[in-house]
C-alpha cells in the first residue's frame, strides 16, 4: 500500500511505494513552488532504508502543478543523499526542466573542500599567506622598480623606445592643465598656516612672524608635500586608469608583441614628465601659498602687504627653497612610478581598472608621506 509522507491539502505532497520490480516509486504532487513547508527528506529515507531495502529509488512526476527552483532543489538533495546510500536514482518521469537543471548541477560539482579550508584557516595560516602576499608585492614593486631603471639609463644613453613627443605631451597634462587645482589648495593652505599662526602669535604680541612661519612651511614641506598629494588624486590616478584601460584592450600585450617595451614606450615618458614638472609647480604652489598668508596678514592682523614680503624675504633661504625643490622632484618620480606600476598590475576585467585607480592613489600619498618623514629625519641629523 503507498505511504503517504504528507497530509495537509493544498501543499506539496509525495507518496511513496514498492513497485514489483524491487524499486521504491516516490510520487511528487501538488504545487512545489516554495509558498509551503517541504516534506521532510529523513523521513523519506526512513522509508527508503528499511529492510529490504529497494534496488533502487524511481521519481514521478505528473501530479505537479507548478514548479520552481525548491522543487529543483529538494530533488538535488534527494539525489545526493541516495548517493550516499548508494541507490541508484531514476528520474525519466520528471518534468523536462527540472531534469535538465539536475543534470546541470551534477555535471559541475561544487568545491566543498575549498570552502571548509577557508573557513577553518587559523591565525598561523592567515598570518603566513598575509606575509607571502606582501613579499609577492615587494617583489612586484622591485621588480617594476628595476625595469624602469634600465629604461631610464637606455633613455640617456639614446637607446630606449620613448618618443620626445610623449613626454612633452605628458607635462602639458601633468603641469599646465594642473595649474588650476594646484593654485586653490595651495592659496589655502598659505590661508590656513598664516590663520593657525596668527591665533597664537597674536597673544605675544608677534603677529609679523606670521610671514616666516608661512614662508618657511611652505618652502620646505607644505608646497612639494601638497602638490604631491594633488597630482596623487589627479595625475597618479589618470596614469594607472589610462594603463590599466590599455591592459584590459590587451594593447600592452600587443607592445610586447611587437617587441616595443611597454615600460619605455608608456611609463618612462610619464614619470619624467611628473619629475620634470613637479618641482615646477612646487616653485608655483610656494608663491600661492605665501599669498594666501599674506592675505590673512593684510585681512585679520593689519600687517601692511609691504611688511608682510620684507619679513618674508628676511626669513627666505635659497636652503630652505633647495629643499622643497628637491623634494618635489622625488615625490614626482613616486606619484609616477605608483601611478604606473598600478596601472601595469591591473587585472583583466572593467572593475580592475577601478581597483588599480584607488589602488594608485592610495599607495603614491602613502609613499610621499614616508618620504616626507624619512627626508625630515635625514635633514634632522645633518642639522639643515
Amino acid at each position: 500500500m503507498p505511504s503517504d509522507l504528507t497530509e495537509t491539502v493544498g501543499e506539496p505532497r509525495l507518496s511513496a511505494q514498492r513497485t514489483a520490480e524491487d524499486a521504491y516509486s516516490i510520487h511528487f504532487s501538488g504545487d512545489w513552488t516554495g509558498k509551503h513547508p517541504l516534506p521532510a527528506v529523513e523521513r523519506l529515507l526512513e522509508e527508503i532504508g528499511r529492510t529490504p531495502r529497494p534496488r533502487s529509488v524511481v521519481l514521478e512526476a505528473s501530479g505537479v502543478r507548478a514548479w520552481d527552483s525548491t522543487f529543483v532543489g529538494f530533488l538535488f538533495e534527494l539525489e545526493t543523499r541516495c548517493a550516499e546510500l548508494k541507490l541508484p536514482l531514476r528520474r525519466d518521469a520528471l518534468p523536462a526542466g527540472a531534469a535538465r537543471l539536475i543534470a546541470l548541477a551534477d555535471s559541475v560539482p561544487e568545491k566543498t573542500d575549498a570552502r571548509v579550508a577557508a573557513a577553518h584557516d587559523g591565525f598561523f595560516q592567515r598570518l603566513g599567506k598575509t606575509t607571502a602576499a606582501a613579499i609577492d608585492a615587494a617583489a612586484a614593486l622591485f621588480d617594476f622598480l628595476g625595469l624602469l631603471s634600465i629604461a631610464m639609463g637606455r633613455f640617456l644613453t639614446g637607446r630606449a623606445r620613448t618618443r620626445v613627443g610623449d613626454i612633452f605631451e605628458q607635462m602639458q597634462a601633468c603641469g599646465a592643465d594642473a595649474l588650476a587645482i594646484v593654485s586653490l589648495i595651495s592659496f589655502l593652505v598659505g590661508v590656513i598656516l598664516a590663520f593657525m599662526g596668527a591665533v597664537q602669535l597674536e597673544r605675544f604680541g608677534a603677529s609679523i612672524y606670521v610671514a616666516d612661519l608661512v614662508a618657511i612651511g611652505m618652502l620646505r614641506e607644505m608646497g612639494a608635500m601638497m602638490t604631491a598629494i594633488i597630482m596623487a588624486g589627479r595625475t597618479g590616478a589618470a596614469f594607472a586608469a589610462q594603463l590599466g584601460s590599455m591592459k584590459v584592450a590587451q594593447e600592452i600585450d600587443a607592445l610586447t608583441t611587437m617587441g616595443i617595451s611597454p615600460v619605455e614606450f608608456l611609463c618612462l615618458p610619464r614619470v619624467l614628465a611628473l619629475f620634470l614638472m613637479m618641482p615646477i609647480l612646487c616653485v608655483y604652489s610656494d608663491l600661492l601659498g605665501i599669498a594666501g598668508g599674506a592675505f590673512i596678514g593684510s585681512v585679520m592682523l593689519h600687517v601692511s602687504p609691504a611688511a608682510y614680503f620684507h619679513e618674508t624675504m628676511s626669513a627666505f633661504t635659497m636652503t630652505d627653497f633647495s629643499i622643497g625643490v628637491v623634494k618635489a622632484a622625488i615625490y614626482g618620480v613616486l606619484v609616477g612610478f605608483a601611478g604606473c606600476l598600478r596601472g601595469f598590475e591591473c587585472g583583466d576585467s572593467s572593475s580592475a581598472v577601478g581597483f588599480a585607480t584607488t589602488s594608485a592613489v592610495v599607495t603614491s600619498i602613502v609613499m610621499v608621506v614616508v618620504a616626507c618623514g624619512v627626508s625630515a629625519f635625514i635633514l634632522n641629523l645633518v642639522g639643515i
